[in-house]
């Protein structure tokens, strides 16, 4: 059985792409969840706990038999040679390798989007967001890039989805729409629809279901927040 350890649902960007995917595909797992705390304090209890399985003491660590793949996009990977028949990449070799682009953008890239709009699904943050696309021209550079690439790709494909079909691209910017949807960031109504359609997704349902659940507020995780 495979274990996914991850964090608070709510807050954890990372954790929710693979356990989007392995969920998405109906892959059986095990979820380990860790709750965040302040990781900089060196008693963290969150540290000490991932640090048991993953040297780099961060989330996502899927487990294997005792074998250890952390990173969301090595995790991918892994998922996507161990159950080759779920097709979790597109089989088209050229879409496959479209997809592994936008993978390794989102990986690497938009940080201002991140670090200005932190993944939080339990919460509407219009006003927030608001002030985030008005004084931060880099959010605003980064939601265009995203927009424009999304709606190339559902043109190509068709959709509903990126590819088509539900791939790890899906999955990989299933916390960007969380985001979107969150901040209110202002999109096309062609994109708006395709966030409507990732969150209507099951695996993608039943994580945002977790977190409202969890009401396990965080506040070095809501620097943000203006009131609740």
């Amino acid at each position: 059985m495979l274990t996914l350890y991850i964090g608070n649902k709510n807050y954890s960007s990372w954790s929710m792409r693979p356990w989007v995917l392995l969920k998405q595909a109906g892959i059986p797992f095990e979820e380990r969840k860790i709750r965040f705390d302040p990781m900089d304090d060196p008693d963290s209890d969150f540290k000490k706990a991932v640090l048991k399985v993953n040297p780099a003491g961060r989330v996502p660590v899927l487990v294997d038999e005792g074998f250890a793949v952390w990173d969301t996009l090595a995790i991918a990977e892994y998922l996507a040679e161990k159950f080759a028949d779920k097709a979790l990449w597109p089989r088209d070799p050229q879409a496959r390798a479209r997809a592994r682009s936008i993978c390794a953008e989102m990986h690497s890239g938009f940080g201002a989007l991140r670090t200005h709009c932190p993944m939080n699904i339990e919460a509407s943050l219009p006003q927030a967001g608001a002030l985030v696309w008005r004084d931060q021209p880099a959010v605003r550079g980064d939601v265009q890039r995203i927009a424009g690439m999304w709606s190339d790709l559902l043109a190509q494909h068709k959709g509903p989805m990126l590819f088509g079909e539900f791939s790890i691209a899906d999955a990989y910017y299933a916390p960007v729409c969380m985001r979107i949807r969150s901040y209110q960031l202002p999109v096309p109504g062609h994109v708006t629809d395709y966030i409507r359609r990732v969150c209507a997704l099951p695996g993608v349902k039943a994580w945002m279901d977790a977190s409202l659940e969890e009401r396990d507020f965080l506040d070095f995780e809501e620097p943000y927040r203006l009131g609740r």
